[in-house]
């Protein structure tokens, strides 16, 4: 048996000192006082979880270190996730974001006129802690500081009365202009600033609400740009067409922040002579839109505004709030003051109330969370639990489900368009969001209820696996929330600078889809499963792994992909499959645990590699231990780093974002991923040893 003590601790560590938190973590494999029951799992109250009993572990022998180390841990983790369970069945962790959630939702309410709003200097001393010593506001923690986060944080600041002399201010002041100016913000924070009157609308991207009345076979129009898109470029058409302006006085404005103000009322103001490129090419579009905005044809104006304030509206109703995400609600509010409503009509109060679902109050200060993430949250939990051996009789999966088919879309909405006439089904990400059930949350909680979610569970599985096969993608793979196909021009276009205009085939997505459809008995003769592995083979790196679209980042993907292989039954001995579990492999730290940064989108030379998290251990570990068994020196590495950091409450400690939102834009921290995640990986590895056994 290998040694499974823990290397010696570096640096100012103090023996027995985690080495990521630096507090005291729990005692290494071979020193733990392990409790009598170890090789059961407990629920919270201390009562033994049902184990199905045709589902295989490990049987811990008193000289088997490892497997008794991680009965325990299985036994500490296992009681920390039934705790966080809701009485009515469903799990919720805090889903953070960065500073523009603060910041943007601060410029709104000063756009709007409601900065008397008393939550407000809580959610200014949040936006404050976030500083970056120094330097100015970032994306992520660790990463540099970014220019459009730090000149609107500086702006809602300012505006609610902080000294532009301060130090954060001050500091803020230089990243902006030793990064070009304010006028170098992204599209999406320029309509921030025009309708604060910083700079003019000219400055901003043309965005007619006559898009409504593109048809859809032409390559740009409403359906075939990306869900979240839909939702945020509809209001903000209706923001350059009204626009309108909260005129502040002098003093309370940014011109400290510009390099060059006249810059910043013209769009694309290097360009010149014939198109060199897409970008220029949409550029010059750009203008003649411009030019139609000064006299545009009235009917056709007034028809385009009518038939997207109702679609916006309609697309309101029955969800908690417009896209369930937090910036199109932002921009909603202001279209509905720049239509006339008042602030006491019921859509009014409505959007406000959604928005604050999202605060998360903690002393004198506010945070805002982008979304909610409650079925994500319960499909991975459940799948977490069911690797574990819960029964869909105990009571914990019997709520589980009964909560999860509760969620399921019924719904005909966006995702039909472009789809195959089948029956609504799918699950979407929040807590009500009927327009946008999405691929990546249905297949989570396929897979979590064809393992735990027993007879009840089974009409919505057949309904759900049928919907998801006809969402495949004609390239093979899987998107989020539309059938579409792969429209890479869409990305030049002068507002599509959030990197997410559209929502092509991913292969993390595709991956998991491979695994809930191999949770119910699809193999590689199916027709839908041989056209998603040629995708995947088509779409892997040079290095061997896969991009995440949705997760940090290859290690993510990787770990997707190489799960949804083994779960259809492909061959785990094909060169593709060998070289992907090479490469993770190859990322692995020699304390046994994966990192990996979010600045990994921008650099390809950081794909694989950063600072170590609970959550990448475990996508890691799970990626090996499908691609090669339990057996596997590295995965046992994983395995032994999982359990020698885990905390005394059962979870672990995570402070980094592992979450994507939009690549190079938004990134996640969702505070499960570091327990369910590690938890399933402890729970494959311990039943995939009691296979071998």
């Amino acid at each position: 048996m290998p040694d499974l003590k823990p290397k010696a601790l570096g640096g100012n560590v103090r023996p027995g000192m985690n080495r990521v938190t630096g507090r005291n973590a729990i005692a290494s494999v071979s020193d733990m006082n392990v409790p009598d029951n170890a090789a059961g799992v407990a629920t919270a109250t201390g009562e033994p979880s049902p184990v199905a009993a045709d589902v295989p572990h490990a049987q811990a022998s008193p000289d088997d270190a490892i497997g008794i180390a991680v009965r325990a841990a299985l036994q500490r983790a296992v009681a920390a996730l039934l705790e966080k369970q809701k009485p009515d069945g469903h799990w919720c962790g805090e889903l953070e974001g960065d500073s523009i959630l603060e910041s943007e939702y601060l410029l709104m309410k000063f756009i709007i006129g409601q900065e008397s709003d008393p939550d407000l200097p809580k959610i200014a001393n949040y936006l404050r802690r976030l500083h970056v010593p120094d330097g100015g506001w970032n994306l992520y923690p660790g990463g540099p500081d970014d220019l459009s986060a730090t000149v609107k944080a500086y702006f809602a600041l300012k505006l609610m009365g902080d000294d532009p002399s301060a130090p954060h201010m001050a500091s803020a002041r230089r990243v902006c202009l030793r990064l070009g100016g304010a006028e170098q913000v992204n599209s999406f924070s320029m309509f921030y600033l025009a309708s604060l009157g910083q700079v003019s609308y000219s400055g901003c991207p043309a965005i007619p609400p006559e898009i409504v009345f593109i048809p859809r076979w032409c390559y740009f129009n409403m359906y075939s740009v990306s869900a979240w898109t839909r939702t945020m470029i509809l209001p903000l058409s209706l923001v350059v067409t009204l626009r309108p302006v909260r005129q502040l006085p002098p003093e309370r404005g940014i011109s400290e922040l510009f390099v060059d103000s006249p810059s910043a009322a013209v769009l694309g103001r290097n360009l010149h002579g014939l198109p060199r490129n897409w970008k220029d090419f949409f550029l010059y579009i750009d203008r003649i839109l411009k030019r139609y905005e000064e006299s545009p044809i009235e009917s056709l104006r007034a028809k385009a505004i009518a038939i997207s304030r109702q679609w916006l509206l309609d697309h309101m109703k029955g969800s908690q709030g417009l896209g369930a995400i937090f910036p199109p609600m932002v921009y909603m509010l202001i279209v509905l003051r720049a239509l006339g409503y008042r602030d006491d009509d019921e859509v009014v109060q409505t959007a406000h109330r959604h928005l604050k679902d999202f605060y998360i109050e903690e002393g004198d200060t506010i945070r805002l969370q982008p979304c909610l993430s409650p079925v994500w949250d319960t499909g991975i939990a459940l799948h977490a639990l069911a690797e574990t051996g819960l029964s869909p009789d105990s009571d914990p999966a019997v709520r589980a489900t009964r909560w999860l088919l509760g969620k399921e879309c019924r719904t005909a909405s966006d995702w039909q368009i472009n789809c195959p006439p089948i029956e609504a089904s799918g699950w979407f990400f929040e807590y009500s969001n009927p327009h946008y059930p999405d691929v990546d949350d249905t297949a989570m909680v396929l897979m979590a209820m064809r393992r735990a979610g027993g007879e009840a569970a089974a009409g919505a599985i057949g309904r759900g696996v049928r919907w998801l096969l006809a969402m495949q993608n004609d390239d093979g793979g899987w998107a989020a929330f539309d059938r579409t196909r792969d429209r890479p021009l869409l990305e030049k276009i002068p507002f599509a600078d959030h990197n997410a205009m559209q929502d092509p085939s991913c292969p993390d997505i595709t991956g998991r889809t491979l695994e809930g459809l191999g949770h119910c008995g699809y193999r590689t003769d199916h027709k839908a499963v041989v056209r998603a592995i040629d995708y995947l083979r088509r779409t892997q790196d040079s290095a061997g792994g896969w991009w995440g679209r949705w997760g940090v980042n290859f290690i993510y993907g990787t770990w997707q992909v190489l799960s949804g292989l083994k779960s259809v039954g492909e061959s785990m001995d094909k060169d593709y499959v060998l070289r992907a579990a090479r490469w993770l492999e190859h990322c692995q730290k020699s304390d046994g645990s994966w990192g990996e940064t979010c600045g990994s989108y921008d650099n390809p030379v950081l794909k694989g590699t950063g600072e170590s998290t609970p959550s990448q251990t475990a996508w890691g570990t799970m990626g090996l231990l499908v691609a090669r068994g339990p057996d596997d020196p590295a995965a046992q590495k994983g395995i032994r780093w999982l359990i020698d950091h885990q905390l005394p409450d059962g979870s672990w400690a995570e402070s980094l974002c592992t979450g994507t939102g939009f690549p190079r834009v938004f990134y996640l921290k969702y505070h499960l991923y570091r327990l369910y995640f590690p938890l399933m990986a402890l729970a494959k590895f311990d039943r995939l040893r009691g296979k071998e056994k």
